[in-house]
């Protein structure tokens, strides 16, 4: 599961999301990736990463993701998407939340694309 060109990265995060893949959704971000699973909030790292995708997986949710656009410049990219995410809340009721991404994707040696920062509010 490798993104060969920036769209390809949402949307390989959300096959991974879907299936409650958590080692495919760490592998989509880079080792010095930002995300930002909540306002306010920044981690840094696989590890972190891997940690905040803990909780949304718990969800045991589906997500949407539909790209606005992507830029792409060399080996650099900026997409925007809508992302809805459904789900089960921790209290056993029905949840639902959603917003507009700022994502930035950077390829790799290798040609792959992996994000470098992941913003699921940064166009809210």
């Amino acid at each position: 599961m490798t993104a060969s060109k920036p769209e390809d990265v949402p949307r390989l995060f959300t096959e991974a999301f879907n299936a409650g893949d958590l080692e495919s959704l760490v592998a989509l971000y880079a080792p010095d990736a930002r995300l930002v699973p909540q306002l306010g909030q920044v981690v840094i790292g696989p590890a972190a990463i891997r940690e905040a995708f803990k909780g949304f997986l718990a969800l045991q949710g589906q997500v949407r993701v539909e790209i606005t656009y992507v830029i792409q410049t060399g080996d650099i990219a900026l997409l925007r998407a809508q992302w809805h995410l459904t789900g089960t809340g921790p209290d056993g009721q029905p949840l639902s939340m959603g917003g507009n991404t700022s994502e930035v994707v950077r390829q790799q040696v290798d040609g792959t694309w992996l994000y470098i920062i992941d913003h699921p509010y940064g166009c809210d």
